[in-house]
């Protein structure tokens, strides 16, 4: 629209009116006074203002293209606006510090008051006749002027037991008659099968004093030097076995376990009274009886002499059937090897009348499918990494690795898991359902995606819910969806979502400004209705943590016949969803059924005390007793390796100084 001549003005100002009147009283109110200010000024300019106002109000163009605007610039945002995921950190030991034992070094011994004399002389009869008898010091009374200038580079628990223990028991322990004991001897060498437990017996080493070629203060310095030693790395040696050496919350924030608090002045009173101190000693490494199967396994390992004609199979193989490989004669002599003798007994026919062929014919491809079987794996013929991994196996220096960490791993979870419980393991991909008198019901799971990995932590089941929404979790909304959105503003209301605001309003996902909520300027919910495309598929078991993390249903049934199953957000995903969840209610799985056929969204208070232990190990003992040794899909393992090192390092430097 062109500027109005003058000889227009009286009848578009007539026009501004009409349609102003059609405005609300506040926007009419507005645009009078606009006209009123620039009428004896600008009359002109003004009604060029007001013609744009209205071109804006009511040109459909104009608001497409203002639309389109304002998508392109939500594009431009969107890409720059992420949520990160938690990360890996750099390692910081535990840090020992000096610790001064001056406050034992002063004398605590009272006086010994004698009783009345009974035959009192003449003189004295009627008075009470006291007769004080001279301080008795003991022999560590003798030798506490010692620990006035000595000092510990201990850990600070360490250091706070030992002046609280020898403040209320001031004796020696380890030391009589100026030597070290028997029971001293016996725990020394308990500390020295530290490695047993896959701890450092460096980390524990105290040197006996040369008793001698010292004398007077120099003898006193040098075995209460010994006593205080000695106890020290008792309790160093308790607080590894019980906690572990490492924090796993300094290695990532992945992990979520909080540390065992350790009673160790209760400790060093238990050595004390006991005359068999390594089994005192050895009883602060966890009692439960996947422990043991992991000790038992490590000694095995130790003793196994590796294979000097170990089998190697090429990496990168990749075999199908009716094809050649040169790799296929070492594919028949692994299974040979590894293969049970059942299977071995089942192909009897086959593995003797192979005669080196590069060919992998079908009565090879039959034998690695029962191979296959008996591992776990997929059953497809098809030789690959994993179906290699389980062929060649692992050297006994990676397994006992392996070992070593679960066995740490495993003092940062309860000693006592429970009676009842659901045990997931990340790397196994598995989820495993315990109660007293049943055999244990195991299913496959599907985990986080290396992006997006699955903590570790645990807790307790408190709720099964039925036709669940999936509650679409912050980070999603921000990552995948907004991208979405940017694209097209009715994503959300098009793909089956609900929006609501914090209140609970419902509103279009095309009316929110969805860069103020990545910024977290304003809040909105966002959930997918139940039904049958709903991530979360038709049940879900809530333990609810900070991680949003719980075990469900899923559309994607595919994903459990892979033997590699980390493609969540962070979730567990159960192969066998109403079996877990009428194992945690005590029901029946068609007692599941009929709530879900039911069709409503309805939750069910989980009865009981039912952990549930969201973990990672890379070894564990198997149903069948012997230790499984799985991937570490998460680098984990890599990861908690270099903690271990950093720890070891500080000690070591500690030692010297």
């Amino acid at each position: 629209m062109g500027r109005a001549e003058p000889t227009n003005k009286v009848s578009e100002r007539q026009e501004a009116v009409s349609v102003s009147q059609k405005l609300s009283a506040g926007l009419k109110a507005g645009l009078m006074a606009s006209v009123l200010a620039t009428s004896f000024f600008a009359l002109p300019v003004a009604e060029a203002q007001a013609q744009g106002f209205f071109q804006r109000l009511f040109d459909p163009e104009f608001h497409r293209r203002q639309q389109e605007r304002e998508r392109r610039e939500l594009q431009r945002k969107a890409v720059k606006v992420r949520v990160s995921a938690p990360r890996y950190l750099t390692y910081a030991p535990d840090k020992l510090k000096a610790v001064s034992l001056a406050p034992l070094s002063e004398k605590k011994t009272a006086e010994a008051v004698a009783e009345p004399a009974e035959e009192a002389t003449a003189s004295t009869s009627d008075a009470n006749v006291s007769t004080s008898i001279p301080v008795v010091l003991t022999p560590f009374d003798e030798s506490r002027p010692a620990l006035k200038t000595m000092k510990l580079t201990v850990l600070p628990e360490v250091g706070e037991a030992l002046i609280a223990f020898y403040r209320e028991h001031p004796d020696f322990v380890w030391v009589k008659d100026g030597k070290p004991t028997a029971k001293a001897a016996q725990m020394r060498r308990a500390l020295r099968n530290a490695a047993e437990f896959a701890l450092n017996p460096a980390d524990y080493v105290v040197a006996l004093p040369a008793t001698s070629a010292l004398e007077g203060d120099e003898l006193d310095a040098a075995v209460m030097r010994f006593e205080m030693e000695l106890s020290a790395a008792a309790l160093t040696y308790v607080l590894d076995a019980t906690r572990g050496r490492v924090d796993p919350n300094r290695i990532s924030q992945y992990h979520d376990l909080p540390r065992h608090e350790v009673d160790l002045v209760a400790a060093l009173e238990d050595f004390t009274a006991s005359n068999e101190v390594a089994v005192a000693l050895e009883a602060h490494q966890p009692q439960n009886d996947h422990f043991k199967k992991l000790t038992a396994e490590l000694k095995r390992l130790k003793a196994e002499d590796e294979e000097a004609d170990q089998i190697v199979i090429a990496p990168g193989t990749f075999l199908k059937a009716g094809k050649s490989s040169p790799e296929t004669k070492n594919i028949v002599a692994a299974i040979a090897r590894h293969g049970s003798d059942e299977l071995k007994t089942a192909h009897a026919e086959t593995l003797a009348s192979y005669d080196g062929s590069d060919l992998y014919a079908p009565e090879l491809v039959s034998l690695v499918k029962g191979f296959q079987k008996e591992a776990k794996l997929t059953p497809d013929g098809i030789v690959g990494k994993n179906t290699i991994k389980a062929m060649v196996g692992e050297t006994n220096a990676a397994k006992i690795a392996k070992v070593k960490l679960a066995m740490e791993r495993s003092r940062w979870i309860p000693e006592e898991l429970g009676a009842r419980k659901v045990f997931i393991n990340q790397a196994a991909f598995t989820a495993t359902y315990f109660e007293p008198g049943s055999d244990p019901m195991s299913m496959r799971v599907v985990v986080g995606k290396k992006s997006n990995q699955t903590n570790f932590f645990y807790d307790k089941i408190e709720v099964v819910e039925y036709n669940p929404y999936w509650g679409v979790p912050y980070s999603i909304i921000v990552n995948e969806m907004i991208p979405k959105l940017a694209a097209n503003p009715s994503y959300l209301d098009q793909s089956g979502y609900e929006v609501t605001t914090p209140g609970g309003r419902k509103v279009s996902s095309a009316s929110v400004d969805w860069y103020a909520v990545a910024a977290k300027q304003q809040s909105i919910n966002v959930r997918q209705y139940p039904g049958r495309s709903n991530a979360l598929g038709e049940v879900k078991i809530l333990f609810p943590n900070k991680h949003h993390i719980y075990m469900h249903d899923t559309p994607s049934k595919s994903l459990f016949k892979k033997d590699v199953r980390a493609f969540s957000h962070g979730c567990i995903r159960l192969h066998d969803p109403k079996g877990m969840a009428a194992a945690v209610l005590g029901k029946s799985k068609d007692y599941v059924t009929s709530r879900i056929a039911a069709g409503q969204n309805e939750q069910e208070k989980v009865t009981g005390d039912i952990p549930v232990y969201v973990s990672y190990f890379t070894a564990w003992p198997e149903a069948d007793g012997n230790i499984g040794f799985y991937t570490d899909i998460y680098d984990r393992d890599r990861y908690l390796l270099k903690a271990i090192e950093k720890t070891e390092q500080a000690r070591a430097k500690a030692r010297a100084s």
